[in-house]
């Protein structure tokens, strides 16, 4: 076993652990409604697409979700862009007849990179059915509302309607934390190969902390938690104290204390504060946390007590 402990401070290490083969089969994990109901999109559409819009919180897996779209497709190369480092990107893609384009955060790309992409997708539609014609396909991911942001005038109209017209929307795990003991088991399956240790169980109080976590970061920090807890248990059974210290799970309004008279208001604005504070005032990120829409957020914290100043 490749698990050790530090014996100057008590925190895990370990060896380098084995590489992950490139052609590792990806896979979308969970059995909740909304995951079979995106599993069914995937399907329905990976092998004839053109362009896709993923979208979906930090860390939900919407590149995830990109590579098995990919995976249903052609075949060639996965390639992967920084939307906002877009300039150029294209210039490979003219001579490769099988290329998946990833373009990550959309919404952050420049105006004049929208024009380039959305020339570029025209020019290959135009092309399609001649002999030797590229196949270039285009997915793009955003944790930003484009219909907000083109309505704006911040993005591209033309290109957030040929984004859009196909959309697969990754849940948040919030939303479907059924799947959490699921995933859970498929990370530790996967650390268990790396560190060439036997697969961890997880205590069942450390799994309820974990139920009763927010999860802001989505799949992502749980990978990177269950991962630590990993290391600090050497390998051995997960219990409470492996994991960090959480969020007071106290911090947002009980239903015992709203039914002391508390008005249904006063609790919705103080858990709309307190979505906007973990969001660190990022106003989109937030409104998007609450699934409404950037204007509702910004009624709510014009009235009663959302005025209160954050820090």
């Amino acid at each position: 076993m490749s698990i050790s402990s530090s014996s100057a401070n008590g925190v895990a290490i370990a060896l380098p652990p084995k590489q992950r083969s490139e052609t590792e089969q990806v896979e979308i994990v969970g059995s909740s409604a909304a995951m079979r109901q995106l599993r069914m999109q995937v399907r329905r559409i990976g092998p004839y697409f053109r362009s896709v819009l993923v979208s979906g919180e930090a860390g939900a897996g919407k590149e995830l979700v990109a590579r098995t779209l990919h995976s249903m497709g052609p075949g060639g190369e996965f390639v992967v862009h920084a939307a906002a480092e877009f300039e150029g990107a294209l210039a490979g893609c003219e001579m490769s007849l099988r290329r998946t384009l990833f373009l990550d955060g959309i919404g952050k790309m420049h105006l004049e990179a929208q024009d380039q992409l959305l020339r570029a997708l025209k020019k290959h539609e135009r092309a399609q059915g001649l002999p030797e014609s590229p196949c270039l396909r285009v997915i793009a991911s955003t944790r930003e509302d484009l219909r907000t942001l083109a309505s704006a005038g911040r993005f591209r109209q033309e290109l957030y309607q040929r984004l859009a017209a196909l959309e697969i929307a990754v849940p948040p795990l919030r939303e479907r934390i059924e799947d959490l003991p699921e995933l859970a088991r498929f990370f530790l399956r996967r650390f268990a190969m790396l560190y060439d240790c036997g697969i961890p169980e997880i205590a069942d109080d450390a799994m309820e902390r974990l139920r009763l976590y927010r999860w802001p970061e989505n799949v992502r920090e749980l990978e990177q938690i269950l991962r630590d807890g990993v290391l600090h248990s050497n390998g051995g059974r997960i219990e409470p104290h492996h994991l960090p210290v959480f969020a007071k799970e106290d911090d947002a309004p009980s239903a015992a204390s709203a039914g002391k008279g508390v008005r249904l208001q006063d609790v919705v604005e103080q858990h709309v504060l307190q979505v906007l504070k973990d969001c660190g005032g990022n106003k989109l990120r937030a409104a998007e946390m609450l699934g409404i829409s950037r204007s509702t957020l910004y009624r709510m914290l014009d009235t009663g007590a959302s005025s209160i100043a954050l820090r």
